[in-house]
Formats: structure tokens, sequence, C-alpha cells
């Protein structure tokens, strides 16, 4: 059967040949995405767009109606010595309402002396009020109020005021969002460049990648800016985007880039050695790519936009990355030469060794395959025990309070309030439809509600009501029994929906009254993501099974390498949950845990690790495809493979660990989590998985690795191998003594 033309090998002959072309032209397009998002701007996804279930519709009634329910806020006044009844105490209210009254963004402030909002034990007053305006500016506009009560709480010694809602809750989190992804910034970049200084030792092939990843960030952030118009985006779907770009872009480049130097060390001149790597590494890195894309478009299935923004952005950036590595770096490789070795760092300076397939294996790997069975044994068993902790996972959508670092002023306060008055930083809000809620019918039905929920105990006061008489819907907040998220107020939740609304505010038939608020949204955000699972699974083990079959011709590889991809996943869902649900290590990381996994986390880290995964599935059975193509047996093929690729694969998953790691030490809860569970992941899929697992499960399959059913012969059979005569026996075993190379090594052989 005739090969099929490999797309990479034709890019990278194309691209060598017109360098400028191919380099200015990459320059245009990250100017041009970066000037034209920058005119358009960035569209953010507003609080209905989050919205799913009952809770999304309530969110929607009030949009549709044109009603912007004002940003609450609180202040909380605190004293462990006096009491409510004292004057000093009384004073600081008094000092507090006026400070807040004074600044004119307030409206609607409550004295707690008149609703009742002091604690059972006195030592507590919550002083209730709404920000003026529309309520998705108020965190930009909050803070005149926050140094208001700065200087109130400033003149009373004795009494404290702590400040916590939606406005300076969200204000927080962006501040620490700000600063996180700054501290990103100017971190991952460096320690990437430190690893590939070490990887290549010379400034140049280090520096390549760096700017071809960064570049790559660029144009994709310019092109989710255009795409965020038709698929709006969270806030931190560009943090999000940073991470997997210059995870993805590094690395690509590095297998590239690897490839090329090996071939330039086994004897090739400039031009074979780049057609080669064009058509070999750049082959993996086109196949992973589209697989990684794929992966990501799973996250469309969810029905939640946030995951659709997720997915619009990394697809992007990872296509941009792709289209990089096999245009614009091949050009400057063709550029460049062997004075991509220029700048070399002393004391980096290694002897090149090039692995021929008949070389004797490294210890571990000579461990491996000379017992598979045992190591494939301990490996799968190290890997579920890892995973174990995942059984108990609890999701939860994570509040203000959750997400900021555990010493920060506004989490402390909130979790006081939710302490003193349970329920108060998070009441359920009931939208209130009806054909005319100034009647009569309307009045009753509010009246009988409170009535009904006070008395049931599921809801505590104050209850409040907001009455929009153009648009015949009402407002009704309900605080919650307990702490507004545990299984008390989930409880109480129920009730309100199953038995209580529908007895009062929808006994009649036309009205409608869906329940939203914090805990709605995050129950409904739960139930979404647990019923999209299944599907969401189904279809990135899918595509990713069809895109394997159809690039190595095998089921059994497909198969193994879905089934190794999930042990990954698997391991670190279990690490998640202990650091993140149980505490276990939490400090190691620089974190309390939050008694809980963030509720989208577990999705999103599936897909992203399932993309990830194939990079070095798919770049190392290529390497053991070429080399059983060449006429070596299933063991000799392995072990040619896993040893010829184990220097780069250990590299660059250094490299993705490292980026990986810089966000679980950021501040924010989801950053952290999100961090610490990629980079757990992908060390043990570019360390036990690859080196150990994969060769141990290969090894034992024999040639049932390479078989394929007959009714499926009809599948085209792409180019592994070389473009080129292999080398003599002489240059693959020949160490070369200067060169273009000498910093390569492999970690194989220790």
């Amino acid at each position: 059967m005739a090969r099929q033309r490999n797309l990479a090998a034709s890019l990278g002959a194309w691209s060598a040949r017109h360098r400028r072309t191919a380099l200015f032209g990459w320059l245009f397009a990250v100017i041009a995405l970066t000037v034209l998002g920058g005119l358009v701007g960035q569209k953010s996804l507003t609080e209905a767009d989050y919205g799913t279930g009952e809770s999304g519709r309530a969110a929607r009634l009030l949009v549709d109606a044109g009603i912007k329910t004002p940003a609450p806020e609180m202040v909380l006044v605190h004293s462990d010595g006096l009491t409510a009844d004292d004057p000093a105490f009384k004073k600081a209210v008094t000092d507090a309402i006026a400070a807040v009254d004074g600044t004119r963004l307030a409206q609607n402030i409550g004295d707690p002396y008149r609703t009742g909002a002091v604690s059972q034990d006195r030592h507590d007053a919550l002083i209730q009020f709404a920000v003026k305006g529309d309520p998705d500016t108020a965190a930009d506009r909050i803070q005149p109020v926050v140094d208001a009560l700065a200087k109130a709480d400033d003149a009373h010694a004795d009494v404290t005021l702590g400040q916590y809602g939606a406005a300076s809750g969200l204000k927080g989190i962006n501040d620490s969002l700000g600063e996180d992804f700054t501290r990103a910034e100017f971190t991952a970049v460096p320690v990437a460049l430190g690893i590939l200084l070490v990887v290549f030792g010379a400034l140049v092939a280090a520096v390549l990648p760096l700017v071809l990843a960064i570049t790559a960030c660029v144009a994709a952030m310019g092109l989710l800016a255009l795409s965020s118009q038709l698929v709006p985006v969270d806030s931190m779907t560009s943090s999000v985007l940073l991470l997997m770009g210059l995870a993805v872009g590094v690395d690509y480049c590095l297998f590239y880039i690897r490839r090329e130097r090996e071939e330039r060390a086994a004897g090739r001149d400039k031009e074979s050695a780049l057609r080669i790597a064009a058509a070999t590494s750049g082959r993996s890195v086109l196949i992973s790519g589209l697989t990684v894309a794929v992966a990501m478009a799973g996250m469309f299935l969810s029905g939640l936009t946030v995951f659709e923004g997720f997915a619009v952005a990394t697809i992007e950036v990872v296509l941009i990355a792709v289209l990089g590595s096999m245009t614009v770096l091949p050009a400057v490789m063709a550029m460049l030469g062997d004075r991509i070795d220029a700048g070399r760092i002393p004391g980096l300076r290694r002897r090149t060794r090039v692995r021929a397939a008949g070389q004797k294996p490294g210890r571990l790997l000579g461990a491996v395959l000379k017992a598979p069975a045992v190591f494939a044994v301990v490996g799968i068993a190290a890997l579920l025990a890892l995973a174990s902790p995942a059984l108990s996972m609890k999701t939860e959508k994570l509040g203000f309070d959750q997400l900021l670092p555990a010493d920060n002023v506004t989490a402390q306060t909130a979790k006081r309030i939710e302490k003193v008055f349970p329920g108060a930083p998070a009441p359920a809000q009931i939208v209130f439809e009806t054909d005319d809620i100034g009647s009569a019918a309307a009045t009753a039905a509010i009246a009988d509600f409170k009535k009904q929920a006070l008395a049931s105990g599921h809801v505590k006061n104050p209850v409040e009501v907001t009455v929009h008489k153009d648009e015949n819907i009402a407002v009704i907040n309900a605080p919650l029994a307990g702490d507004g998220r545990g299984a008390t107020s989930v409880r109480a939740l129920e009730r309100l929906r199953d038995e209580i609304i529908p007895a009062t505010l929808e006994k009649d038939g036309a009205a409608r009254a869906p329940v939203g608020g914090d805990l709605a949204f995050s129950t409904d955000y739960n139930d979404q993501l647990k019923s999209s699972i299944v599907p969401v699974f189904a279809f990135v083990m899918g595509i990713s099974f069809l895109l394997m079959l159809l690039c190595f011709r095998s089921p059994v590889i497909a198969i193994t390498s879905i089934l190794l991809n999930l042990l990954s996943v698997a391991a670190a869902y279990g690490v998640m949950t202990a650091v993140f649900q149980k505490g276990w290590g939490d400090g190691l990381v620089g974190t309390t845990a939050v008694g809980a996994v963030e509720s989208w986390m577990p999705l999103f880290v599936f897909v992203v690790l399932f993309g990830l995964s194939m990079d070095y599935h798919v770049f190392v059975v290529s390497r053991i495809r070429e080399a059983h193509d060449s006429g070596a047996g299933n063991r000799s093929a392995v072990a040619h493979g896993i040893r010829s690729t184990a220097g780069v694969v250990t590299s660059a998953g250094l490299i993705m660990v490292a980026v990986f790691a810089v966000f679980g030490t950021l501040s924010m809860q989801d950053f952290k989590q999100l961090g610490v569970g990629l980079a757990v992941a992908v060390l043990l899929d570019a360390t036990l998985v690859r080196a150990v697992l994969l060769p141990a499960v290969m090894v034992l399959l024999g040639r049932s690795n390479w078989w394929l059913p007959g009714w499926l012969t009809w599948l085209p059979q792409l180019s592994h191998g070389e473009e080129e005569p292999a080398p003599t026996p002489a240059q693959r075993s020949a160490p070369q003594r200067s060169g273009p190379a000498q910093n390569e090594h492999t970690l194989a052989g220790r």
C-alpha cells in the first residue's frame, strides 16, 4: 500500500525553502491578530451567562426583564470585649453606616438594630447595603467604600469593621488574579528558560522555543478577543491560555529541535537533518496538536458557557503553536543552521550519545524489559494507590472566601459572617414572576411564603422583598439555614424548591418562582457537570482512539494509550482530593484545604491531561514504530523507542511540570488546584507511565501491538520512518567529538 504524503514534512520543506516568507508571515500574523484583538476587546461572560438549570432560568428572567439586582454588600461590626448594647459598640455601628452613606455609592443601608441582624452573643452586628449602579461594574467602584470603612475602623480600637459582598469579594479576586497572572508571567518564563539552557547547553537553542511559545500566546490572545465576540469568556480564560500555550509551545519546539540535533550528530547534512525532523517529530507534533485540540472540543458538550470559552482558548493556542512549530520554526532553523548552538554555556557541554537500535538499554529499562509483568503490576498498583482518595472526591463551586487565600481579610470576614449569621453571605434568591405583581393575590402569596419558609426552619431572617411593578417581578432574598453551602443549606434549598415554593408562590399555575443564589447556582452547576461527564469522557476517548488508530494502524496501541492516560488522570484526581479536600500535605503547596475540589476542575483536568498525555505517547510510540517498520523485533523496537526519546520526553515533561507548578504556587485556590493537579499528572505520565508502564505493557503484548483486523486494512499507511537513507552503523554509534549537538544526551542509559 502506498504511503500517504507527510503534511508536516511538506510544510517543513516549504518553510525551509521560503524562510523569509515563513518568518515575516508569522510576525505579520502575530501583530495583526494582536492589533485587531486590542481594537475589539475581549468580551466577558455576564452573570446570567454562567447559569444553568433553575438558577440559570432565574438569572435569565431578570436579564430579559432588564432588572439588574444591585450588588449586595455587608459590614461586620465585631468586638471581643464589647457587646451590641455598649455605647462604644453602637457608636462604631453609627460611624460605619455614616462612612458607607458618605461615599454616595450605597443604597438601602440597613441598621442592624432595626433589622435584627445582631448575633446571639451580642458581639457581632451586620450592616447590609447595596451598591448603586450597574452590578457588573460594582467591583470597579467599591474602593471608596473600602477606604471609608478602613478610616472608620482605625477610629475604634475595641471594635473591628470588616467588609464582604459581591463587589468587595470580586474585587479581591480580581486583585489576586492580576497579581497571580503577573507573577506567573515573570516566573514561568525564566524557569522554562533555565530548563532549556540545561537541555541544550546553548543560549540560542534555549531561547528559540520560548520566543515561539510566547508569540503563539500573544497571537492566541488577539484571536481570543475576536472569537469572544461570538463565545464570551471567563476572566480566568487568559490564564488558562497562557498556561497551555507555554507548555505545548515549548514542548513542540523541543521535540523538533532535539530530533534535528540528533540527526546532525548522527552525521546527516543540515538539509537532510531538518527534513527528517519535519517528517518525524514534525508529524508527531501535528498529530499531538490535533489530538489536544479535539480533546478540548469535548468541553463543548458540557453545556456550560465557561467551558466553551476554555475550549476555544485552548484550541486556538494549541493550533497556533502547532502551526508555528511546522512553519516558522523550520524556517528559522534553516536560517541558523549549526549556529543554533551559538552561546554555549560553560559547564553544560556534553558529548553526544547517538543510540543505535541494537545497543544495550540502561539499567531501569533493562530491568523493565527483563521483568515486564512485575513492573506493570507495580506501576499500575502505584497509580491506583495515588488515585484511591478520589473515590471520596467532593466537588463544589467555591465561594469568594474559599478562592481567596486564608489570610485574606475579606475571606476572613466572610467566614466570620457565615459562622455568626448563617446563610447571610449567600441567601437564596427567588425570582417571583406573575401576571400582576401588585395584586392582592401576589401580595398574599409572598406573605404566605415568608410565613411558611420561616416556620419551616429552613429559612432565616431577614427575608428581603424587592418588587418591580413594571416588570411584574418580585425578587426575594431568603437566607438559608446552615452556613450557606453545607448539607443543612442544601436540604433547605431542596425543601424550598420542592415544597415551600410550589405551595405558596407557585400555587397559581401561571406564576413562576425559580430559585437562584450562590448555593442554587453551585448545585445546578454541579448537576450539569455530572450529567455531562459521560458524553464528554466518551467523546474525548472515542476521538482519541480513532486518531491513534489512524496514526498507528493498531487498535491495541489505541486502547493501550487510552488506558494509560486514564491511570494518569485518576492519579491526578487522587492527589487533588488528598491535598485540597482532605488536607494531606496542603501546607507543602502553601494553602489550607477548603474541603472540596473546585466543581469544574475534574472535567477540565481530564480533558487537558488526556490531550497533553498524547504528546508523549505519540512521540514515543512513533519512534517505536519507526524501529519496527525498519525490521526490528517488538522488544528491540520498544527498547530503541524508549531509549531514543527518554531525554526529550524527560526534558519536555520537566518543562510542563515547571510551568504548571508555577501556577500551583499562586494565591488563588483554583490556580493551586489546577497547577498541582496538572503538574503531578504530567510528572507521572512522563516518568512512571512512559518509562515503565508503556514499555512493560508493549513487551507483554508482543506482536499483538501491531495487529490490524482485516476489515481495517483500508486505513491509510502513514509514514513513520525517515525519508533519507539511514546513516551507517559507524555514523550511528560513533560519538561526535565536536559539532552541532554536543549537549544532546539521553537519560535512558543512566
